[in-house]
């Protein structure tokens, strides 16, 4: 999920400051417009200018990504040059603020009607797949399917457990593996989401499930890093051990 970023007044003001508190010899209205190559040969104060430029720019796309840049430069070159403002400095406070308020708005009904249809995915994933042979549904909703059948230790809530994973959303995007990583992780089992607690305990030591966790036994509404509101998750667990708290 492409992450949305909204304007904040002073990290603007921030990053204005930070262009603007450095000198030129080359201030000129003139000079400015007319086109510039800049290589690593370039004068420091040229490739100064062109990476604050750069930065600026980079590190504020997405914030407001319709951003006019001829009005940008207009309104950098006359508060850099001293020139007189086009607006008030309350009038450049109350535009910045309505359009930050206007992204959030928009923020909030994307990642609604985001979590909306993930969750009509996720219902209709789990319906399906409930019925596919090996799949097994418990009371809560949570599905599992037993891919090794261990034979050590089953856990409690309260015990922690030492474990190999793999997470997927449902179009097959890996977002966690300690695969990857090339170790297992260790946790106490009552501090993880909710599916993970009630699944792992179905597992004995040395057993390998899939879980197929609802979005209410996950991360909900609020989703996580690289999972979008309401996603249904599909794990792969190995448990490797079983240790008291």
């Amino acid at each position: 999920m492409k992450k949305i970023t909204t304007l904040t007044v002073s990290a603007l003001a921030g990053a204005m400051l930070l262009v603007t508190g450095c000198s030129t010899n080359n201030g000129s209205k003139e000079a400015a417009t007319q086109s510039v190559s800049v290589t690593e040969q370039s004068p420091a104060t040229e490739k100064v200018g062109y990476s604050l430029g750069f930065m600026m720019a980079e590190g504020n796309k997405e914030a407001v990504a319709d951003l006019n840049l001829d009005t940008f430069e207009k309104g950098f070159r006359d508060g850099y040059e001293g020139n007189d403002s086009a607006l008030t400095q309350e009038q450049m406070q109350e535009v910045l603020m309505a359009y930050q308020k206007e992204q959030e708005e928009k923020m909030v009904k994307d990642t609604q009607a985001q979590g909306e249809a993930n969750k009509t995915k996720g219902a209709a994933f789990l319906a399906e797949n409930g019925k596919k042979e090996g799949v097994k549904t418990t009371a809560s909703g949570l599905q599992y399917k037993v891919l090794t059948a261990g034979t050590g230790k089953m856990p409690k809530a309260t015990d922690v457990v030492e474990v190999n994973y793999e997470g997927k959303l449902l179009d097959g995007t890996v977002f966690d593996s300690s695969y990857e990583r090339g170790e297992p992780i260790e946790f106490p089992l009552n501090q993880v989401i909710t599916g993970w607690t009630e699944g792992l305990q179905l597992m004995k030591e040395g057993g390998k499930y899939e879980l197929y966790i609802p979005a209410d036994m996950a991360y909900g509404e609020a989703g996580n890093s690289g999972i979008e509101p309401n996603s249904t998750l599909v794990f792969t667990v190995e448990l490797l051990k079983v240790k008291a708290k």
